[in-house]
């Protein structure tokens, strides 16, 4: 990978700093962490496996794709998928608006920190894709099991279904180096390779 500045490393030290701030956490490779916390490094470590040689904006709109996300929680929007499709789409404003602050105090200039917040709000702009497929294996890696023990089982097959429909091809192809328990792999079998619901 390329060398990254010293204002990368700063603006990475802020973003983990702030998401370590999140009272949710989760169980992932051996480790117990902040949940936004995991994201962002999981999102930012598959950017590595997504992307040849990505740049700092690229890797900064992983790292803080879910940056501060646990202070609007889900129920404080209206329950059903459209309350959900605007309580996310608020959210990714808000972590864009969020990320711009690190940024502009790290020395980032207007125009990088404008494509990483357009990164973030998943925008018709280079790399989008990129964040996308890594916040959809970072969901896989991370919610899966909990999801799936809450939730019906024909609806968390469309879940899986609609998260594969956002995805690219390198992100599919990715899903199988995913560390996952033996019934989660089932799972992701029989809703990618079963019949659709």
């Amino acid at each position: 990978m390329r060398s990254l500045s010293n204002r990368y490393d700063a603006a990475v030290a802020a973003i983990d700093a702030a998401n370590a701030e999140d009272p949710n956490t989760v169980n992932v490779r051996g480790r117990k962490l902040p949940l936004a916390l995991a994201h962002g490094q999981l999102a930012a470590g598959w950017i590595e496996q997504l992307v040849d040689e990505p740049d700092e904006g690229l890797l900064l709109a992983a790292r803080a794709h879910h940056l501060l996300r646990w202070q609007v929680s889900r129920d404080s929007y209206p329950a059903g998928r459209p309350g959900y499709l605007r309580w996310r789409r608020d959210q990714k404003a808000r972590h864009a608006g969020d990320v711009a602050e690190i940024l502009e105090a790290c020395g980032y200039a207007a125009p990088e920190i404008e494509r990483v917040q357009r990164l973030i709000r998943r925008e018709q702009v280079d790399g989008a894709q990129a964040v996308e497929d890594a916040a959809c294996l970072v969901f896989i890696e991370t919610q899966l099991a909990s999801l799936a023990a809450r939730m019906d089982h024909q609806l968390m097959l469309e879940v899986i279904r609609k998260t594969a429909r956002k995805m690219s091809k390198s992100g599919l192809d990715l899903v199988a180096s995913i560390p996952l328990t033996d019934p989660e792999q089932a799972l992701l079998g029989e809703a990618l390779d079963g019949p659709p619901a």
